[in-house]
């Protein structure tokens, strides 16, 4: 296969943009995250001393961990050629690290591979712990790398003034730096509530409760045991009480904070799409690229928009694995298998999403120009101001005064402004403070620090 013949664009057309997520979410990754819990589970057993495991020789322990640390793509075929024959994933990859035992001359200790447990202690600890080295070495840091930018940007930006629009109509006037802060808050936010999910693991034998554990060694503390694997060996989360599988109540948290961190960098990338329509933006020109086939002048904000288009691609399957995975039929059904394979396609469309927003975001040239023209052509928007000053005041219906000065259909221009306030009976100090008010100066509290 090559990016030409690939069916899904994640392993074609984008595959230079999420490459390293074969790490962790390819079939030969979800196999070697299997050996290693394999292994490291077999290496507790020793510690534990478990049965004939208690004389298990402590300087091969750093031969067993290179079964995964040194897990080659030769490996990963013999459990696929091995599964042909089983018809069962994890049963393969058992066989794997029995056979390297094996070959070890451990042959003695082999039935303690896989002791009492069943396939999903084994993909409900693997793929946690996947997804976490993904969302920590490959997720997290572009996330980073977005909201640094857009901090940047939000600091540089933060003393020059800009007109408003709510429900698209000229608005109290803002500051560009301060409308860019608002995405720096959201996703600071959210990815505070994302990290702070834990990453659950099952682990508790075929239904849960350990129980091929404690009929062979019933004296075992075996829920000790059990936590100790998984939270401090693992290091991830255990659930204390399950059926076969992992609830994933978690994982699907997981899954809605990423779909709404998403859903912020939609409302972005939307915004940014607008200012540059609306000439608040101009955008850095590259030798070479064409924006149009047809039009020759157009720069076009595709950035942007392939960014929108992949959010809603990853949102959509969030959407599904979050509403999904949590639900099995009795101790368990199938359903959740299928399903866990596809978690790495929203996070690679996201990655992709988060690439395509830094381009944008680094290609924009601001239009100081535009921006202050519009501020010019929008004198109508001090009236709230100058209705605020004389409320205050105790000014008469000053409201309704400035409704039918400015709701009309006729230009408001500074003169228009200040001839009304001429008109005023007010005195002379408070006639000079109104005149003061301008599109430019009425921007609120400063809010970037």
């Amino acid at each position: 296969m090559n990016e030409l013949t690939a069916i899904s664009p994640i392993d074609g057309r984008y595959r230079n943009k999420v490459a390293n997520l074969a790490d962790y979410f390819s079939e030969f990754a979800l196999i070697k995250y299997r050996v290693l819990v394999e292994v490291e589970y077999f290496i507790a057993l020793a510690e534990q001393k478990v049965g004939i495991m208690a004389d298990f020789p402590k300087e091969k322990y750093a031969a067993l961990r290179g079964m995964y640390e040194n897990f080659t793509l030769a490996d990963a075929e013999k459990v696929k050629l091995t599964e042909r024959t089983t018809n069962h994933d994890v049963k393969a990859v058992e066989y794997l690290v029995k056979e390297k035992l094996n070959e070890l001359g451990l042959e003695k200790y082999e039935e303690y591979v896989h002791f009492g447990l069943t396939s999903q202690d084994i993909n409900n600890t693997a793929i946690p712990l996947s997804l976490k080295d993904a969302i920590q070495n490959e997720y997290l840091p572009i996330l980073d790398e977005v909201i640094e930018l857009l901090y940047k940007y939000a600091q540089e930006w933060k003393n020059i003034p800009m007109l408003a629009k709510t429900h698209g109509q000229p608005a109290s006037p803002s500051r560009l730096g301060k409308e860019i802060y608002v995405y720096v808050e959201r996703l600071n936010i959210q990815k505070a509530q994302l990290i702070s999910v834990p990453y659950s693991a099952k682990f508790g034998g075929a239904t849960g409760n350990m129980n091929a554990h404690f009929i062979a060694f019933p004296n075992e503390n075996w829920v000790g045991f059990a936590n100790n694997f998984v939270n401090d060996i693992l290091k991830i989360n255990r659930s204390q009480t399950t059926t076969q599988i992992e609830h994933y109540d978690n994982l699907a948290s997981m899954f809605d904070a990423m779909k709404r961190i998403n859903t912020i960098l939609i409302d972005l990338n939307r915004d940014m799409w607008t200012y540059i329509s609306m000439e608040y933006f101009k955008q850095k020109l590259k030798e070479g690229e064409i924006g149009s086939s047809a039009m020759p002048h157009k720069v076009n904000p595709i950035d942007f928009e392939n960014s929108e288009g992949n959010l809603g691609i990853a949102n959509a399957l969030f959407e599904h694995l979050s509403a999904k995975l949590p639900i099995s039929r009795l101790q368990r059904d199938l359903t959740d298998s299928t399903v866990l394979r596809n978690i790495g396609i929203p996070i690679a469309h996201t990655i992709i999403s988060f690439k395509s927003t830094l381009k944008g975001l680094s290609k924009l040239l601001i239009n100081e120009t535009k921006i202050n023209k519009d501020l010019e052509d929008n004198w109508a928007v001090v009236a709230e101001a100058i209705q605020t000053i004389l409320r205050r005041e105790g000014f008469a219906k000053p409201y309704e005064m400035l409704k039918g000065l400015t709701r009309t259909n006729a230009a408001i221009t500074k003169e228009s402004i200040q001839d009304f306030i001429d008109t005023l009976d007010v005195t002379d100090a408070l006639r000079a403070e109104l005149k003061t008010i301008t599109p430019q100066s009425y921007t609120g509290i400063q809010l970037v620090e």
